[in-house]
């Protein structure tokens, strides 16, 4: 029997170096479907706070983290 899930077991995190290295259209497809993602976990009824990546996507701000993916929560 699976375990509930988190925000975090559906994303994907970038370093500042990693996100540089993304195109434009990989950007606007990463935007698109993490905010796709949260807007279906709130759609389920699922009360979580809203993660720090998503507050910057909806701002327009750049959602890379300091860390490296897995060294610490990124606010996921």
């Amino acid at each position: 029997m699976m375990g509930l899930l988190s925000f975090g077991d559906v994303t994907v995190g970038f370093t500042e170096e990693e996100w540089q290295r993304l195109d434009p259209a990989q950007r606007t497809l990463y935007r698109d479907v993490m905010l796709e993602n949260y807007s279906h976990i709130v759609a389920v009824g699922l009360s979580i706070p809203k993660p720090e990546v998503i507050l910057k996507l909806e701002q327009g701000e750049e959602p890379w983290i300091l860390e490296s993916p897995g060294q610490s929560d990124p606010g996921y």
